[in-house]
């Protein structure tokens, strides 16, 4: 019986290699390919990741309702940047007629628009290499809740090709550049507060 060729955080794959390795371990939830080197991830905690995504995506969830179906957007879907970045985004929005595609096998391809990642043991890759290819491949908003820190980025592509931190008016507030309408209520996502940051972005419908 032939052995499975291993598929280990800190190798050096291309896309293409990456994915048929990644369909020969169903039993792995989550790998990233990240310019070109492979993450795999630990298991994930409920307080450290699974409730904080579940937060984001009723934000973005809320967003594509108003906007009656003219946003796409998805949670941990497999995003094919490049050769070199196969990722999947903890939650993203994209516009159906914007730079990526739906694949003929049902994966994205391209840049979508927004992405939000939920770091916690990830922190060096989302803020590193992982940023760094989003910033390169045209994802024009990248957002980093750092869980640990408490703390929450919102980067914006600049015309130059460079990210830029948005920042909150008086209120806390941060207002997405790319997706009119789409508002954050930074304290209260902090404090995940799931009903204050659903109304304030109820409120902008």
């Amino acid at each position: 019986m032939s052995q499975r060729p291993p598929l280990e955080s800190g190798m050096r794959l291309t896309s293409v290699e990456f994915e048929r390795r990644y369909e020969l371990y169903p039993e792995i939830r989550r790998a990233e390919l990240i310019e070109g080197v492979v993450y795999v991830s630990s298991p994930m905690r409920h307080e450290l990741h699974g409730k904080p995504s579940l937060l984001v995506g009723a934000w973005l969830g809320a967003y594509i309702a108003q906007m009656e179906d003219t946003v796409d957007g998805g949670e941990g879907s497999t995003v094919r940047l490049d050769p070199d970045n196969n990722v999947q985004p903890d939650a993203f929005l994209r516009r159906p007629e914007g730079a990526s595609r739906l694949t003929e096998d049902g994966y994205l391809a391209g840049p979508v628009e927004l992405v939000v990642e939920v770091a916690a043991s990830s922190v060096s890759a989302d803020m590193g290499p992982k940023r760094n290819a989003y910033r390169r491949n045209g994802v024009l908003e990248y957002i980093v809740w750092q869980i640990y820190e408490n703390k929450l980025d919102w980067f914006w592509l600049t015309p130059d090709g460079d990210y830029e931190s948005l920042l909150p008016d008086d209120r806390g507030v941060i207002e997405s550049r790319v997706f009119p309408g789409l508002r954050l209520l930074v304290p209260a996502l902090l404090a995940r507060d799931f009903a204050a940051v659903l109304a304030e972005q109820n409120a902008s419908g």
